[in-house]
């Protein structure tokens, strides 16, 4: 029985094809950045609309986030393509859509092919819904790219009736279990005062020093840091002008751990470094979070399993170069949602040299290696998701 059923699953996907590779390059080409993807989210949104999904969007206020729901409880849901909003299947299955791109990077983390792999994999699920009592829902969820729009939707009640949360990510190789660290994101600023750096100097307050005095101190603190910890970022505004003492300084910063836990204690140690940098100059200091804090990931190993034994069936292979398959410790808010649902956020290889957020890896994640990745990774997540319904019965 599952043979077949996996069977039509597969031919749902392929009847759906086309549009799913033309549904990845479209985003692909005009990539939207965190909290701006209203093109990317409708996009999404109508195929799923015309398969047969109807759609909640905006979805709990949030406008470039959706909820696309195929309901087999609802009487007019007889056969593919009919369905409802609301719940009252017997398993609710969640597929996680992103679709924002990085600044300056487009989709060089493949948030397009996530897009479609999770669009493909909820179509094909719904071809055996009705008869299996499966309510298919895709989230579309955005900004994941720092600032926690999966976080955001939890507080606002999102994921709850999921049996079941599910994506596929794209990376250089294959890789069943994601392990991301727990991490928080900082918008840095010091205030401090102008004057002419030549006539006088001692009128300024230099906030441009502020922030040379914190990053010493963070490379300095590194030296004591645990094993697998990570302090990163970047400085987004340093001065306007060589001969004016700079009167502020803005920047971006990370801290990663490995369990929230720790990562609560190793905040103080980094945030430290930022006020020594207030305490030497003068200058004001302002961190403002931006987005919630990423947690370490829970995965249904069941489920993970169930998903590694899919993906070998359709060819792929998990016998990769441990350094190539490093992707699976990058952060993400979908540990978040794993730890009121099982879930499974496994990584999928697109091939080449390239790793995540670089420029090539953009390129990556379109043309015939890339589609074939979608193909693999949607059927992959369907019958995963079927062999996990199933199991409960």
């Amino acid at each position: 029985m599952t043979d077949e059923l996996k069977q039509r699953i597969a031919a749902r996907r392929e009847r759906a094809d086309a549009q799913l590779v033309e549904l990845s390059n479209r985003l692909h080409a005009d990539p939207e950045l965190g909290w701006q993807e209203h093109r990317s989210s409708a996009a999404v949104a109508a195929l799923l609309a015309e398969h047969g999904f109807a759609i909640e969007q905006p979805y709990l206020d949030l406008p470039t986030a959706f909820r696309a729901t195929f309901n087999a409880a609802d009487p007019d849901a007889e056969a593919p393509g009919a369905a409802a909003a609301g719940t009252g299947g017997s398993f609710t299955v969640g597929f996680l859509a992103e679709y924002d791109a990085l600044p300056g990077l487009g989709h060089a983390c493949g948030h397009n092919l996530i897009s479609a792999m999770s669009a493909g994999g909820a179509i094909a699920l719904s071809e055996v819904a009705v008869e299996l009592g499966l309510t298919v829902e895709v989230i579309g969820t955005p900004a994941e790219e720092g600032y926690g729009g999966k976080i955001e939707l939890l507080e606002r009640g999102a994921f709850q009736e999921l049996d079941l949360a599910l994506m596929a990510h794209p990376a250089p190789v294959d890789v069943a279990e994601a392990e991301p660290f727990a991490v928080a994101h900082w918008h840095i600023r010091y205030d401090g005062r102008a004057a002419h750096a030549a006539a006088y100097p001692e009128r300024g307050i230099n906030a441009n020093d502020a922030f040379l005095i914190a990053q010493t101190a963070i490379a300095l603190l590194r030296q004591q840091l645990p094993k697998g910890v990570r302090v990163h970022g970047v400085q987004t505004r340093g001065g306007e002008a060589p001969n004016a003492i700079p009167e502020r300084t803005e920047g971006r910063w990370y801290v990663r751990a490995e369990t929230t836990e720790q990562l609560l204690e190793l905040e103080q140690r980094v945030l430290r470094c930022f006020e020594a940098g207030a305490l030497a100059t003068g200058a004001e200091l302002t961190v403002t979070p931006e987005g919630g804090r990423y947690s370490e990931m829970r995965t249904d190993v069941d489920a993970q399993e169930l998903y590694r034994a899919n993906a070998i069936a359709l060819g792929r292979d998990f016998d990769v170069d441990p350094v190539a398959a490093a992707m699976n410790r990058a952060s993400t808010d979908m540990g978040n949602v794993s730890l009121i649902v099982d879930a499974i956020h496994p990584y999928i290889g697109v091939g080449g040299e390239a790793s995540n957020h670089q420029p090539a890896f953009a390129d990556a994640c379109v043309g015939p290696i890339a589609e074939q990745t979608l193909r693999d990774g949607a059927t992959a997540l369907a019958w995963t998701a079927l062999d996990v319904a199933l199991r409960g019965r």
